[in-house]
């Protein structure tokens, strides 16, 4: 990172990476196995809510260029090196919540989340 041009360069740092639990290892197994054609979940981060940003999953059917690979027990998981300074060292967990089962997203760098928990800051 160039500290005197403001400039980012995604490519420029060691990343710690992210971390999948079993149980969210296991459920995208399972929405791979559903879907025809989809090889794992894409994990990137979009400016919403009051908190300033909120996650995004999507399915991916091939990955992007710049995606990175995190694996598990074949539960492949992509997340593009753009979103990596905001998500860098997260643990993603499945956890059912009373009726509802929910990816969890255990981010070191989350400073702070709206009292909804639709987004976090950085």
């Amino acid at each position: 990172m160039d500290m005197h041009s403001g400039t980012f360069n995604p490519q420029d740092f060691a990343w710690q990476g992210l971390r999948l639990t079993p149980a969210a290892a296991a459920h995208i197994r399972e929405l791979v196995a559903k879907q025809s054609g989809m090889v794992g979940v894409r994990l990137g981060v979009k400016q919403t809510g009051c908190a300033g940003f909120g996650y995004v999953l999507d399915s991916v059917s091939e990955p992007e260029k710049d995606d990175l690979q995190f694996e598990l027990d074949g539960a492949k998981l992509f997340v593009p090196l753009q979103a990596m300074p905001f998500i860098d060292g997260t643990e993603v967990d499945f956890v059912r919540e009373g009726l509802n089962q929910i990816f969890k997203f255990h981010n070191p760098k989350a400073q702070n989340e709206c009292g909804c928990g639709e987004s976090f800051g950085v």
